[in-house]
């Protein structure tokens, strides 16, 4: 593993150990812990999977969702059968969103992929506003 190291690149870290640093972390994992966020973002991932998955019942364009927890992607197709990327759409539904107040990215090798990942305190009410603004924005680009 040292020998790996040696290459003439020496890798640091500025603030690594700081105790001012520590603390920060420290207090971070003490509100997770106190807020329930772990949880909350297991539970509300399932909701927001399983919002995402009536979507896909709903909108030929969505091929595929899955992630765990509340990191979340949602592929668009042309085509469910040969799950052909519907890239040019995925950008569309992307610029809706974000014209709307809701940040999605696009991601994949051919970009075509609805990446969600939201903060851990999002909640059921964030998860259904977004879900209703992607039907929106399906419903209105794929029309296009």
């Amino acid at each position: 593993l040292a020998a790996a190291f040696a290459n003439g690149m020496e890798w640091f870290n500025t603030f690594g150990g700081n105790p001012v640093s520590c603390a920060a972390g420290m207090a971070v994992l003490d509100v997770i812990e106190a807020e329930g966020l772990t949880a909350n973002a297991l539970d509300t991932g399932a909701y927001l999977t399983g919002r995402l998955r009536a979507l896909a019942a709903e909108h030929e364009a969505v091929g595929d969702v899955r992630g765990p927890g509340l990191y979340v992607g949602v592929d668009l197709v042309t085509d469910r059968s040969t799950k052909a990327p519907a890239t040019a759409l995925a950008a569309d539904v992307a610029n809706h969103a974000r014209d709307h107040g809701v940040l999605v990215s696009t991601d994949g090798p051919a970009d075509n992929v609805l990446k969600i990942k939201p903060p851990i305190v999002f909640g059921r009410d964030h998860a259904d506003l977004l879900c209703d603004t992607l039907h929106d924005a399906l419903t209105r680009c794929a029309t296009r």
